[in-house]
């Protein structure tokens, strides 16, 4: 990163041709540098939050392109510092030359971050408000847009100061406790005062374990297509994408490999991936691709079992995926899917008697009924997906319901449910004042650490390279 006291430019859109582009000039001489290069208006008398026109010069002082000028004059813009953006014509060599320009005329070029990171060091956002914005950017589904939003708009960070401020309360009563120790008066009883503490540690758990849920919304929520050879996962993963993306055979075995497509369905993205049929054989390639697809069902939030409703339930297919599928740490729900359900004449309700009296009582379960060939009811697929989703999003409905994306939040979060469980384990044991006390004041520290409150240069430096330069 550059000194804080130098002025920083960087084009701030997509790398490319388009139909304009917008550079972002931030630092104390802002104005005075976009000023030597800068025909029009006099920007040094410009107002904050004011927009002019003129024209831009290039590296040989000559005219380069008509531009637009805006004024964010410090404290009021997102850096906090004096800052310009100019926005021109999307050409390449113009956006190369007004960069070359603006360093010509003392700007320095910006490093990935370093106007978010100057926005922090200002004070403008804290640094769950400055992950979430790299959150936005890189969102690929309407509800990792929302997650991202939420923080930005210090959702998640009011609850931690909600946190903070309950222990703080809680390290309060404490210190009375033991300022008055030889005094026969009582602040809250030990039954307040572990209720309390309960009540911390289960929402920091909470927000631990919301991680699962969270980054699976992030990054696309893996979905295993399983089933035994022939049972119609190519077939009905074309059908849900609407294209012949995989090769449907009625040979046995024709999927080898794993074929993985993206979709956004409501307001996930899910990453489908159709997986090789299960079934025993002496082929060694198709013994590769059966041993991958039972790494997926392991890996998978969710599983779309596929069943040849024309045949019998293959018991010891079920039994593969049960217990592969409790393998799974992310503990995923299975939709049994009755595939050929235009030729099939079993009872539908035969065949859920069938797997559920297979299947241990922890495990969820759904039925759909369709036509993969034909596209029948797959609306109604698609659906059940969804509402799986939404009722791990928000199980109550709450608008409040917070989930986390962030591996260092999940790192520091995993820290602060070690700390609070500890406090508990002090309350409830015969442990000195002092030592409660410390354990408080050591998940107030941890949990300082996700906002910033609390942070290391280092830490710093590992959040801001990974944001593109220009933001």
């Amino acid at each position: 990163m550059t000194e804080v006291n130098t002025t920083i430019c960087a084009i701030s859109t997509p790398p490319g041709v388009g139909g304009i582009a917008t550079a972002r000039v931030s630092g104390p001489e802002a104005i005075t540098i976009v000023s030597k290069i800068w025909k029009g208006a006099n920007l040094a008398k410009a107002a904050t939050h004011t927009v002019h026109l003129g024209t831009i010069l290039d590296s040989q002082a000559q005219p380069l392109d008509q531009a637009v000028a805006t004024i964010y004059r410090a404290p009021k813009s997102f850096t906090g510092e004096d800052t310009i953006e100019i926005t021109i014509h999307g050409s390449r060599y113009v956006q190369r030359e007004l960069i070359t320009s603006l360093i010509n005329a003392g700007a320095k070029i910006a490093q990935p971050g370093e106007f978010t990171r100057r926005a922090f060091l200002s004070n403008k956002i804290n640094l769950v408000e400055a992950e979430a914005i790299a959150d936005i950017i890189a969102s690929s589904s309407r509800a990792a847009n929302q997650i991202a939003v939420t923080q930005l708009r210090n959702g998640f960070s009011r609850k931690l100061a909600e946190l903070r401020e309950q222990l703080l309360q809680l390290a309060s009563l404490i210190e009375l406790e033991l300022d008055f120790s030889e005094e026969d008066v009582t602040f809250a009883s030990r039954k307040q005062l572990i209720d309390t503490a309960k009540a911390i540690d289960t929402e920091v758990n909470r927000l631990k374990n919301s991680f699962k849920t969270g980054a699976a919304i992030k990054d696309g929520i893996p979905v295993a297509i399983a089933g035994k050879t022939n049972a119609g996962k190519s077939s009905l993963l074309n059908s849900i994408l609407e294209d012949e993306r995989a090769i449907v055979s009625d040979i046995h075995g024709t999927t080898r490999d794993i074929v993985e497509e993206n979709i956004e369905i409501g307001d996930y993205l899910f990453r489908l991936m159709d997986t090789a049929g299960i079934r025993s054989t002496e082929d060694t390639i198709e013994q590769i691709g059966i041993q991958r697809s039972i790494e997926t069902i392991r890996k998978a939030r969710l599983i779309l079992a596929v069943i040849d409703s024309t045949e019998p339930i293959d018991k010891e297919f079920i039994n593969t995926l049960i217990e592969n599928a409790e393998q799974n740490i992310n503990n995923p729900s299975i939709i049994f899917i009755f595939n050929k359900r235009d030729i099939s004449t079993t009872d539908e309700s035969d065949l859920k008697s069938a797997i559920d009296a297979l299947l241990p009582s922890s495990i969820d379960r759904h039925y759909v009924s369709l036509s993969a060939k034909h596209r029948d009811n797959i609306p109604g697929l698609l659906q059940t997906m969804t509402q799986i989703i939404d009722n791990e999003v928000n199980p109550d409905q709450s608008q409040e319901n917070i989930l986390i994306t962030n591996a260092r939040h999940l790192q520091i979060l995993t820290e602060a449910a070690q700390s609070t469980g500890r406090l508990l384990q002090s309350l409830t044991s015969n442990i000195s004042g002092e030592l409660i006390a410390q354990d408080i004041r050591q998940t107030i520290s941890i949990l300082g650490e996700i906002t910033g409150d609390i942070s290391s240069q280092q830490i710093l430096n590992n959040i801001f390279s990974r944001f593109c330069i220009g933001k």
